[in-house]
């Protein structure tokens, strides 16, 4: 790369009456417009602030969370769907959660027995037999790790 260091330059003095015509009427009108005045002038801009993103609750997720809250509530019983006080059994409650027997008491019940299998071996073959073959603390156990995995997995 060739740099001239001398300084005899070839470049013709620019002449500035000509530089400002040309300006001018590239810019016809250079003054500044009037300020607005203040009460005319553009709302201010609330501040950003971060916040959290929305989730959802999935079916699934609702239908396992509403069940362990009616087993809290009404209570929890073994060899019964439901007892003479109201407590449920684990199907009982997943079917006072979901109403009916749709898509979201089925995969709620097939993420329980999962969990229940995870936990407690994999001879379980229905929600039912396991839970009378459990104690309360076990059972909820298996419930709230169920309802984890429902919250994980976004179903």
């Amino acid at each position: 790369m060739n740099t001239r260091t001398d300084s005899s330059t070839d470049f013709t003095p620019v002449d500035q009456d000509l530089y400002a015509a040309a300006f001018q009427l590239l810019d016809p009108d250079p003054t500044p417009a009037p300020a607005r005045p203040a009460a005319l002038a553009a709302p201010a801009q609330a501040p950003l602030t971060a916040t959290a993103p929305v989730r959802l609750t999935g079916p699934v997720e609702k239908t396992l969370t509403d069940a362990l809250t009616f087993l809290d509530t009404h209570g929890w019983t073994r060899y019964s769907l439901i007892n003479t006080e109201g407590a449920r059994c684990s199907i009982g409650a997943l079917r006072a959660a979901a109403g009916s027997r749709n898509a979201a008491y089925r995969d709620a019940g097939n993420l329980l027995l999962d969990e229940a299998r995870r936990q407690h071996g994999k001879k379980w073959q229905a929600i039912p037999a396991w839970n009378d073959s459990h104690s309360g603390a076990q059972v909820r156990s298996v419930w709230e790790a169920a309802i984890r995995r429902a919250h994980h997995m976004n179903i």
